[in-house]
Parts: C-alpha cells; structure tokens; sequence
C-alpha cells in the first residue's frame, strides 16, 4: 500500500464566474449556454503558469477548479469541505464579476466566509467603482466588512502575491492595480479543459486578442477599468491559443475584444489563422465584436471571412447622429450604416447590431421611427436592444452619481434589461413600453420574413436565419433575458434564490415550474411551426432569389 507524502502540502484553489438573479429571484443556470467565460479562462490560465512555476515552493501541490455558475450549480458545501480539509488551505476567487452578479457573488461569498474559507473578488463591478467613485459605495464595503479582499485591476503578473497571502492565510483588503495595467503579449494563454467548454451550444471557448479602447463612450465602463492604451496579443500568442483548444477537439471561439478592428495586429492575427485553416485543415469558426467603421479597413472583412468569422456583433447603439455625439461615440456615421451592413451580407457573414434605447432625446415617437428607418434602410439580421444603463465604471454612472440623481440600488438589476435610472422626458412607464414595443416590431413577423427573403436573395442559409431568430426572439421575449445570456433550457433549484425572499412550497414552486416550462415549450414550437412555413416557402420560391428591398441597394449618396 502507498503511503502518502506527508512532507507535500496541497493548495486549493476554486474560481467561480457567478450568475445572478432572475425577477422572482432565482439564479440564472442554464444546461447549455452560449458563450463561456473569457476571465475565467484568464484566471485558469494563469494558475497553470504559477502551478508550472511553483510560486508557493517545490513542496506544494495547487490544485485549481473552475466552474461557471451559468451552466453549472456551484458545489458550495463540497468546496468548503474540500478547502478545510487540504493540509495548505485555499480560496476562493470570484472572477469577472460584473454588477447584475455582485448580489449574487456576495451571497456566495458570505456562505464561505461564514465558514472560515478566504475569498476574492474581481471583476468590473468593483474595478469600475474604484476607479471613479470617490468613496467605496455600501455593497462593496459590506463586502469588505464581511473579510472579502477586492482584486481591482487585472491579473496578468500580479497572481504570485496574492498566491502567497492567500497559502500563508493573510490575504489583503484590497489589490489595487488599476495604474499598473499589465502587457498581455506572450502572458500565460486563456485556457479552459474541454469538460467544462462542453457546457457550453456547440462547445465554443472564449479569448482576448486584445484589451483597451481608444474611444469615449459615455454609457461603457470599459475604458475606465481597461483604459484607453490598446494591448494586444500576438498571432504566435493567438496560435498557441487555438492549437491547445483544437488539441482537445475545441475550434468555435468567441473573441471578447470590445473592439477587434482597433486592435493593431487583426491582420497578423487574420493571416495566422488563415495558415491554419488552410493549411493544416483546423475547421476555426469565429465571433467577433467591432465598430460601424470596420469596412473602412482594408482587407479586413475579406480577410475576417478567411479567417472563419461567421458572425459579428456591431455597436451601432444608435442612429441619431445628434445622440452619437453627446455620448462621445463620434467615430459611427449614419452614412456609413447601410454600407457596413452590405459589406458584412456579401462575406456571407451574419450580423447582430446592438441599439439602446433611453439616450436623453429619446422619445418614444423618435425610438419607434428609428427601428422602423433600421427596418428598412438596413439590412441587419438580428437588433439587440437594450436600456441605457449607468453601469458602475462609466461617465454616465459616475456623472449620476456626483448629481446624487436616482439610479437604483439593487444591482442585479443592471443587466441593460432593466430601468434603474431616471429618464429626462419619458416616466419609466413609458420608457418600460417603447423599449417593449422596439422589440416587438423588429421581431414582427412582417419584418421576419423580410430578413428571411434578403438571406436568401443573398445566398446566405434560410434555415440558420431561422434558428437565430427564434432564439433571440425567444429569450427576450418568455425569459426576459437578453439572447447573449441566455442558454438551452432553464434549470431552477427551489433552494437557489436570494436570501431575502422565502423558500417556496415544493406544492408551490414544482407545479408552477412544470406550467412554466410547458408553456414555454409550447409558444417555441407554435413560433417554429409559423416560421418554419415561412422559410418553406421562400426556399422553395424561385423568384426569392431576385428579391430586393432599399436596404439590399447600393449607397449612391453617403452625405446623409
């Protein structure tokens, strides 16, 4: 029998990407999601570069676990048993924590910390308060009242010390890196095993080419916890990348660069996976995010189809170009709109534009004649909407704030799905039902059918349209959830809900589930009945190849 190595220490380490509440108060978790965590495969990452270094010493064993909450139920009372019972002790680190998951992540964080487990917090929320709030608002501080430390800033070159307090059981308040924020070119790669990655639709992983935006937008947090500076990977860096992923069976990526066109190596880091593509055979299928003025670059859409990019995410936020300049997002022209759009539909590449709804000139009659300019001027395939949203860590957040306007205090509402703030001219009544009534006219079966009709006078696939648009539709419209955050059927536990609300009946809550999920299921299958007609009969329509409408016309006039 082997007898174990009592000179050997094990150290426990458990990062955990929270969830947050839904409206009844029950964590969000799906069976599948969409996209998984780019932070956590950051943190992961980086621990595998400190277990190879062994930065606590030749005679400890760290051991790392990393789970999503938003595809897997948290094993708190595992975790802290497992902590407890290594002979080198751990923590836990909550990662990427943005401000709809901070109730969430506290409520956690209390349960471990009452058991004597150390716990870290990082993540926008608290790195975007720190930076331009001049005093520690309550929910953070209770944090810190409760014995959580706060991680502000990024990880990159900074985890050995926090490391190192956490094994000797002293870990500080607070690590305030925000003026030291670190090169990302040939750090330690994100990275995450395929068994998690396998929670996720289609098996996708996530990663940062780069971080930083040279752009001033008001409502985005991002440029005051990343900064303005834009840091970059390399290609050698985003090979390595792909090569471990593909390794073990993984070639979807999400790329979670707010602004993949600004960064400086797109066309190194285009070319590389090209190569790799193309030669070596690895089937990379991408995601990217970038801005209304990416056609402008040559090369880089023809070059984004190469590379694998079927789909991208586009900030339009709005196209009123009076309401783009007060929010400091100079850089979209309205003139530009419909060509960008034919740009992306001739590389046969999907597009999802994001517009907000709730800048200060908003009205409802300029909101709805907006979507309804977009529905015909644009050939976009999918609008995500959302509410203007003070997020901690922005300009507006911050102006609110120093104005001691109402903004509301329970910050899992701060999902864009929500009002918690104050319009200058719409109640929140009003604002609530233009928001609703923006939805439901993009997402009319009118306009379906139009955006089914240019995909396929543009040779794109009908059937893909289809399913994309019944999951968008979907999620917002029965789980008032926005479809980035959404996933492939909701698990609801009776015990997983916020502290303050009461445990329900089982005679209560499984009866109620059961109808919700039936429900459910029911209004998806009648929607893909309808469509499933409708796409039938534009496939089979031999003149739908001719079909064209303004929004598929060439731009003759870009003064407008």
């Amino acid at each position: 029998m082997a007898v174990a190595d009592k000179s050997r220490k094990t150290f426990r380490v458990v990062f955990i990407k929270p969830s947050h509440y839904d409206d009844d108060g029950y964590v969000i978790r799906w069976h599948r999601t969409v996209v998984p965590s780019n932070t956590l495969a950051v943190m992961y990452g980086l621990s595998r570069d400190l277990i190879e270094r062994k930065v606590l010493g030749e005679d400890v064993d760290i051991v790392i676990d990393a789970y999503d909450e938003t595809n897997t139920k948290i094993p708190v009372d595992k975790i802290i048993r497992d902590i407890k019972n290594s002979d080198g002790g751990g923590f836990v680190g909550f990662t990427g924590v943005q401000t709809n998951q901070f109730p969430r992540t506290v409520d956690m964080a209390t349960r471990f910390r009452d058991a004597g487990i150390q716990v870290c917090v990082g993540g926008f929320h608290v790195s975007g308060c720190v930076a331009l709030l001049p005093t520690i608002p309550p929910d953070i501080q209770h944090a810190l009242d409760i014995g959580v430390s706060l991680f502000i800033g990024e990880a990159e070159g900074k985890l050995d010390g926090v490391f190192k307090d956490a094994y000797a059981g002293k870990m500080q308040p607070m690590y305030n890196y925000l003026s030291d924020l670190p090169a990302i070119e040939s750090a330690p790669p994100p990275f995450l095993p395929a068994e998690m990655l396998g929670n996720a639709i289609g098996s996708i992983s996530s990663f940062d080419a780069g971080r930083g935006c040279p752009f001033l937008c008001s409502f985005c947090s991002i440029i005051n916890v990343q900064g303005n500076k834009s840091r970059r990977r390399t290609a050698d860096d985003i090979e390595a990348i792909v090569r471990a992923n593909a390794a073990q069976g993984i070639t979807r990526f999400f790329i979670t660069d707010d602004n993949f066109a600004r960064n400086r190596n797109w066309e190194e880091i285009f070319d590389r996976l090209i190569m790799l593509r193309m030669d070596e055979g690895i089937n990379i299928r991408l995601t990217l995010q970038v801005d209304t003025m990416c056609h402008k670059i040559k090369n880089f859409i023809d070059k984004a189809a190469a590379a694998g990019v079927g789909r991208v995410f586009i900030g339009m936020e709005s196209i009123n170009t009076d309401t783009l300049k007060a929010t400091g997002k100079k850089q979209n022209r309205i003139s530009e709109y419909r060509t960008m759009f034919q740009a992306w539909r001739k590389a046969r590449i999907i597009t999802c534009a994001g517009f907000i709804v709730g800048f200060p000139g908003d009205t409802p009659e300029s909101v709805m004649r907006d979507v309804e300019t977009i529905k015909r001027e644009l050939p976009i395939d999918f609008l995500q909407q959302s509410f203007l949203t003070p997020l901690p860590g922005s300009m507006d957040h911050k102006a609110l704030y120093e104005k001691g306007e109402w903004m509301d205090q329970d910050m899992n509402k701060y999902d864009l799905n929500h009002i918690v703030s104050n319009h200058p001219t719409m109640s929140r009544e009003v604002w609530e039902t233009t928001y609703w009534k923006a939805w439901n006219s993009f997402y009319s079966e009118e306009h379906i059918e139009t955006i089914f009709k240019r995909a396929r006078a543009d040779g794109m696939s009908v059937g893909k349209a289809l399913f994309l648009m019944l999951w968008f539709y979907s999620c917002i419209k029965y789980e008032r959830l926005h479809p980035f955050e959404a996933g492939f059927f909701r698990h609801k536990s009776r015990h997983e809900r916020r502290p303050e609300l009461p445990v329900e009946s089982p005679l209560i809550f499984y009866p109620k589930r059961i109808w919700e999920v039936s429900a459910t299921v029911l209004k998806v299958s009648r929607l893909l009945y309808r469509w499933g007609v409708m796409r039938r009969r534009i496939h089979g329509d031999p003149n739908a190849v001719k079909y064209t409408d303004l929004s598929l016309t060439p731009v003759q006039d870009e003064s407008r």
